[in-house]
């Protein structure tokens, strides 16, 4: 047979990709595992010993479907937020809830502004979804929020995206600012602030959380801080009327019970989740004092990796990266003009930083002689 049931024009149209080739992938390729899984922006410290025990606990009920309203973790994130459980929900991970959050705005041709480097995950459901992306570019290696402005005002935008700290650079804006653009932005524009960040950044970078608010939607996760990559468990804080629009599209049974009661034992075990702020701080430090004895500096971060600014051109930067991969070393970097110049390292073990500090040197110079 050759024909095939069609696809719509829009999916005919894109691309099959996805945002991030994974390590897992990479190591198929290689035909070996890395000795240090630094490119992912995973807590590799790990969850709380209370996570390991409610997974275990849950592992029998493995049979039943998830609460579709996820009552539970709903009621702790509202206590712990101080918001009701109506201005909560609950999916799988930030990424998904950017898909839906897209599907309940984007249609064919509508813009949407964000910046050129930020996080691709949005942009691929823009995609998805028919939307016009229109980008800004970075100043001063952050998202620039004027720029995000005045693109939405010249394109009437409906829906415009700022990550706080900032993915892939780590830098970040005082609440301050991101207050000031809430000011500033049309009603009809819907702010997607992604903090999946916010547990590693200062006090100071953080809003207060204002649920008040049609046009701004706060997206947080487990999957860092809380070292829940995994589990896939995600939740955005907005006005009532808008977070009960997800109810129309969402997957009400998208969630698996293992995953609710994981997440709930991490938020309870807020003890833990300080220590391993502080041991991500140390990190980043640590990263810094390597990037430094090889005579590069880093970008300052509020986030759980640090950029390593490489000292020239995006071609060279890319090569590093290579080079740390052939070594064992997972790595990632930003793509963009100028951002292009960096590579990405996630904070990581102890043992796994050894590893990155004992490679760097080699990679650095294989890569100055290609």
């Amino acid at each position: 047979m050759t024909a095939r049931p069609p696809f719509t024009p829009l999916v005919q149209s894109l691309p099959a990709s996805v945002p991030f080739v994974g390590p897992e992938a990479q190591e198929r390729a290689r035909g070996r595992n890395f000795r240090a899984r630094l490119g992912a922006n995973e807590n590799g410290f790990g969850p709380s010993p209370r996570v390991k025990d409610a997974i275990r606990a849950a592992a029998g009920d493995a049979w039943k479907y998830a609460d579709p309203e996820h009552h539970e973790l709903k009621g702790a994130l509202a206590q712990h937020l101080g918001v009701g459980t109506n201005n909560i929900v609950i999916d799988s991970g930030i990424d998904g809830l950017l898909g839906l959050v897209v599907r309940l705005i984007v249609s064919e041709g509508v813009p949407v502004v964000t910046s050129l480097g930020a996080y691709p995950t949005f942009n691929y459901h823009v995609a998805g979804f028919g939307g016009r992306l229109v980008t800004v570019p970075y100043v001063n290696d952050k998202e620039d929020i004027q720029s995000l402005l005045d693109a939405v005002r010249r394109e009437n935008a409906p829906l415009v995206y700022l990550a706080n700290p900032d993915n892939p650079m780590g830098t970040w804006w005082e609440a301050n600012a991101i207050n000031q653009m809430i000011e500033a932005l049309p009603e009809t524009t819907l702010l997607v602030l992604d903090e999946a960040y916010c547990e590693t950044a200062p006090a100071s970078s953080v809003p207060a959380i204002d649920v008040s608010r049609p046009n701004v939607i706060r997206m947080r996760t487990f999957s860092k801080a809380y070292g829940l990559a995994g589990m896939r468990v995600g939740y955005a804080i907005g006005e009532e009327g808008l977070i009960n629009a997800f109810d129309k599209i969402r997957n009400h049974f998208g969630m698996n019970r293992l995953a609710m009661a994981a997440a709930h034992a991490a938020l309870e075990d807020q003890d833990y989740l300080s220590g391993i702020i502080e041991q991500v701080a140390e990190a980043r430090e640590r990263i810094g004092r390597i990037a430094a004895d090889n005579g590069l500096s880093v970008l300052p971060s509020a986030t759980n990796f640090v950029a390593i600014d490489c000292g020239r051109d995006g071609a060279f930067a890319m090569q590093v990266m290579k080079e740390l991969i052939a070594r064992d070393v997972f790595a990632r970097k930003p793509m963009s003009p100028i951002q292009d110049r960096c590579i990405r390292i996630s904070v990581g073990p102890a043992e796994e930083l050894d590893v990155f500090e004992a490679e760097l040197p080699a990679a650095l110079a294989a890569a100055s002689e290609a």
